[in-house]
């Protein structure tokens, strides 16, 4: 057999893609040098003597395996399995390694609460571990969580909140304000970019999509004055500046948190010794990579080798673990606050794609990290090249061997917070693009997607929590059909949805969508009426004089059509939202307060203000902002009010 014969089987039983096509309808045919990198991502040898070794043993793998590597069950239903009859059994917690429950000859299970197993088989010398995945038949729906049928909320940029209190970054205070003035004009969520755990000695990270761990979270969001024995004089300086002083403010911060540890490490605290126990080996390891850091590089591939979690210095790792406590209070503070003003869910939190290779949750879960790759997107119109994002990607089938415990950890801990949550890139369920370190072109590698929907599934019924998929471009046939059937909501943002006649009503075909006008990858809805990215486009050189005109010109019949006969495209859009089937819809904070700039250009680093721009009206002044007000009166009309309307607002 030829070496790209071999290369190409390899790919197959590891289940890299042979095959896809990009979003202008080219062909794209993984090459030999991709399938190399890619099956070397997952630890496996490609040299030419090895291969036919490899491939013997992986055949000669599946053949031995008695039984399916996992399977998917329904949670609280009993349920005989077509296999394993005439063994001795046993069923367990994947966490746990005592049986719940064992038996000999016919595998009948009991009705099952949502959660991961394992089942043991045993024939004679025999044995073999099934994953068994108990999930709902759905995940939570508006409806039966809300009472309504259709909802309405906000979405807004954390970083960006201005108050009189922060030091010049948005914290959980002032998102806990902002939930409380929102909710007061009857909406039902309040949703933020993520605010996963960026690196705390790392000064220069400050996308939110691009975080070191989506497992723990951003400190420096911690509300000072709700610390105790923190100072909190903010220096005036820092609160006016126009953008956020991500570094100035990151000093600060950390000074003034070292000065509140300093406080309490002398006192025993229950509460914290309970946090650090109930969050076991993750979070040592977590607050031990964060004390590493401090004393290497911030990139832990050039660190010296040999370096171990031992070697953090112990007060350190408390340090790290307080901070975490910390910032998990406040979150959760926020919720409760949001729930008591009135919201029906509360926080709308975002799940970032992958962290950083560079960061803590590629170091502390390496044995199910690819190493050599990264996540990324493949070419279209915009990046002829494709896109490597610098995050690590899971290798399925180390995750699957570790009955998903890694991924498991991260949707807990961001469920756990959340009323609703939006996974973004939800296509990378069924499939993800990795894109090699050695320069070789970028292909699809397929995930246990049954596997992966269980997983969700179990967590957002632990938690109670709606789960939001973003779909947008292109995606295979009939996945967003399967999508609905499980319970997914999809993402539609009305600026796309066109079609020759124009744009579409919000929430057709299907309801079962969060509908927005834009998101913070996309131009706000001034900067659509006035062509700001059109701008941008042109500046950048992405596109030419003619090419910008022509796209002016189709902005303009767009921006009537979308206006009609309203007073104004913002009446008109928020409008169109309220009175649509979706069952949620989204307003994004930007778009009540007519900003221009949109939060985030994707394909730019420096010429662009990413992620940096601050509100021009404080979190205080919100409540009474006319345009939220009418905005409030607008969703109550369309029934969409989940709470108390602020006196007035329905004049």
């Amino acid at each position: 057999m030829s070496r790209d014969n071999a290369l190409r089987e390899l790919g197959d039983l590891l289940g890299i893609l042979p095959v896809f096509w990009d979003m202008s309808g080219q062909e794209r045919v993984t090459t030999p040098e991709t399938y190399a990198a890619l099956a070397g991502a997952m630890g496996y040898d490609t040299h030419d003597a090895a291969l036919p070794d490899i491939i013997a043993d992986l055949h000669q793998t599946f053949a031995d395996q008695r039984f399916p590597i996992e399977t998917v069950v329904e949670a609280g239903t009993s349920l005989r399995l077509e296999f394993g009859a005439g063994h001795d059994w046993s069923l367990r917690r994947a966490e746990d390694r005592t049986p719940i429950i064992a038996g000999v000859g016919e595998v009948t299970l009991p009705p099952l609460e949502p959660d991961v197993y394992v089942l043991s088989l045993i024939d004679g010398d025999y044995a073999q571990d099934v994953t068994v995945l108990a999930a709902p038949r759905r995940l939570p729906q508006v409806v039966e969580t809300t009472g309504k049928d259709k909802i309405w909320g906000m979405s807004a940029a954390l970083y960006g909140f201005v108050s009189e209190r922060n030091g010049g970054l948005g914290d959980y205070d002032d998102l806990a304000r902002a939930a409380e003035c929102v909710a007061r004009h009857g909406a039902a969520f309040l949703g933020i970019n993520p605010v996963h755990a960026m690196g705390h000695a790392d000064t220069g990270a400050f996308s939110p999509y691009s975080p070191s761990h989506r497992g723990f979270l951003n400190t420096a969001h911690i509300a000072l004055d709700q610390v105790s024995d923190a100072p909190t004089e903010a220096s005036a300086d820092l609160r006016a500046a126009p953008i956020v002083p991500y570094a100035a403010h990151k000093h600060a911060h950390q000074a003034a948190l070292e000065t509140a540890w300093q406080a309490f490490r002398t006192h025993p605290n229950a509460e914290f010794e309970a946090f650090c126990h109930a969050s076991g080996t993750e979070l040592s390891r977590f607050a031990a990579f964060e004390a590493l850091t401090e004393l290497h590089e911030l990139d832990w591939r050039l660190w010296p080798a040999g370096v171990t979690v031992d070697q953090a210095p112990p007060e350190r790792v408390r340090f790290h673990k307080w901070l975490q406590w910390i910032a998990d209070g406040q979150l959760s503070q926020v919720q409760r606050r949001a729930s008591t003003a009135g919201m029906a869910l509360g926080l709308y939190l975002d799940l970032a794609v992958g962290s950083r290779r560079d960061g803590a949750e590629a170091w502390c879960e390496a044995d199910v990290v690819a190493q050599g790759v990264s996540l990324g997107a493949p070419p279209d119109h915009l990046s002829p090249g494709g896109q490597a994002w610098s995050l690590a990607a899971f290798n399925p089938h180390a995750l699957r061997a570790a009955h998903y415990g890694p991924l498991r950890r991260i949707l807990a801990q961001n469920m756990r917070y959340a009323g609703v949550i939006r996974i973004d890139h939800v296509l990378g369920l069924n499939r993800s693009y990795w894109v090699p370190d050695d320069g070789s072109a970028g292909a699809y590698v397929r995930q246990p997607f049954e596997a992966l929907i269980a997983l969700i599934k179990i967590e957002a019924a632990r938690h109670g929590t709606l789960v939001i998929g973003e779909d947008l471009g292109l995606v295979p046939d009939g996945f967003r059909d399967t999508m609905r059937r499980h319970g997914f909501y999809g993402y539609s943002v009305l600026q796309y949805e066109k079609d020759e006649s124009g744009f579409r009503t919000p929430g057709t075909p299907s309801p079962q969508v969060l509908s927005c006008f834009g998101t913070h990858d996309t131009p706000t809805l001034q900067g659509y009426a006035r062509g700001r990215d059109i701008d941008w486009w042109q500046q950048l050189g992405w596109i030419d004089g003619d090419a910008a005109s022509h796209e002016r010109a189709q902005r303009s019949r767009d921006v009537a059509n979308l206006q009609g006969d309203a007073p104004g495209i913002q009446c008109a859009v928020h409008g169109c939202l309220a009175a649509s089937p979706a069952e949620m819809v989204c307003v994004q904070l930007d778009d009540v307060l007519g900003t221009v700039e949109a939060q985030n250009l994707p394909g730019t680093v420096d010429e662009h203000q990413n992620w940096q721009r601050r509100y021009a009206v404080s979190v205080a002044a919100l409540e009474t902002h006319p345009e939220l007000t009418m905005i409030g009166a607008c969703m109550a009309r369309h029934d969409r009010r989940t709470s108390k309307i602020t006196e007035g607002a329905e004049a």
